[in-house]
């Protein structure tokens, strides 16, 4: 019998309660303990999803033998901070999206992760969903030919709060780190690494990029058509061109479970892949398959192309013009 893998939430916003319902939906995995700075938010979060062991301050739950790994959900700006605490008292770690401020935060942390020899993966949980493996398989086995452009947009109409966690700057507020990060990573995962970069963008009065576009160019002449906002809902889909038929993400495409596929001169065809309970299951099997197996990184979601997501964003953040306050 496979042994439980146990995990403990440091920081229980929404996202880690998004986390612990995927992770309840799995009969071999449990979340034992959370850690939040006050001993009454860790009560009601774990009071909510029978959260065992109950820990005040983060040092605390990095310490505690009884769990295996720790999924770090805290703002951006304390992802780099908390990660290493946590890698420190050797737990294997899932970090939420954006890995880190900028690149060179993120490249402290998997350096820390390889130095220890310990487990370490961006929680980029769309990227595990059944419905974008499934897009990988069509690519991989030519369905549309080679990819030639991606168009994918994420945005959301947001009202203005300028000490909220998306317009503040020191808690490294934005659209492109809150959600352009999903269109960014979903190039990277089918083009790679651009060679071109050219951005535009709305700063609004926080400092913060409330809407943005971005053109990346690749050398083979691919190219991909990216955008993302807080000032109005987008159509949230994603499309795929290739050379010979296109591939269709259904809105909301980070979080979808149909795509149409077209291939060149047959008709549509549909195609559904649904996921485990709220989606956020499959990035907790993937830790567990990978600590179980003894590897250090995700084959899906690798260090490298962190690293490279985090690149991109600070050329674009670079040519907008927009630099945090901890930088």
């Amino acid at each position: 019998m496979t042994k439980v893998f146990r995990w403990g939430i440091l920081g229980p916003g929404n996202i880690a309660a998004k986390f612990a319902t995927g992770v309840a939906a799995l009969a071999d995995q449990e979340v034992v303990a959370v850690g939040s700075r006050t001993q009454a938010s860790a009560d009601r979060f774990a009071d909510r999803f029978s959260i065992r062991r109950r820990h005040t301050g983060y040092e605390a739950l990095a310490a505690d033998p009884e769990v295996d790994a720790i999924y770090v959900a805290t703002p951006h700006n304390f992802h780099r901070e908390h990660t290493i605490l946590a890698l420190r008292h050797g737990k294997h770690v899932l970090c939420e999206k954006p890995f880190a401020i900028n690149a060179a935060e993120a490249q402290e942390m998997v350096d820390v992760a390889r130095e220890a020899g310990i487990f370490l993966m961006e929680a980029m949980w769309s990227r595990f969903l059944p419905i974008i493996v499934e897009v990988r398989r069509l690519i991989a086995d030519g369905a549309i030919g080679a990819v030639q452009m991606i168009q994918a947009d994420f945005g959301f109409r947001a009202s203005f709060n300028p000490a909220s966690r998306l317009f503040d700057p020191a808690l490294g507020g934005g659209a492109l780190l809150d959600v352009g990060v999903y269109p960014v990573s979903l190039a990277t995962l089918l083009l790679g690494e651009p060679d071109r970069i050219a951005a535009v963008a709305a700063l609004g009065a926080t400092g913060i990029d409330e809407n943005t576009g971005m053109l990346l160019g690749y050398p083979g002449g691919e190219v991909a058509l990216l955008a993302t906002t807080v000032r109005a809902s987008t159509l949230q889909e994603a499309i795929i061109l290739g050379s010979a038929g296109s591939i269709r993400l259904h809105s909301p495409w980070w979080v979808g479970n149909t795509l149409t596929l077209q291939r060149a001169g047959d008709d549509a065809e549909v195609v559904a892949r649904p996921f485990i309970a709220n989606g956020y299951s499959h990035e907790a099997m993937e830790v567990a398959d990978c600590v179980r197996a003894g590897r250090l990184e995700s084959k899906t979601m690798p260090l490298n192309e962190s690293l490279l997501v985090m690149r991109i964003m600070d050329a674009v953040r670079a040519q907008l013009g927009m630099k945090y306050p901890m930088e």
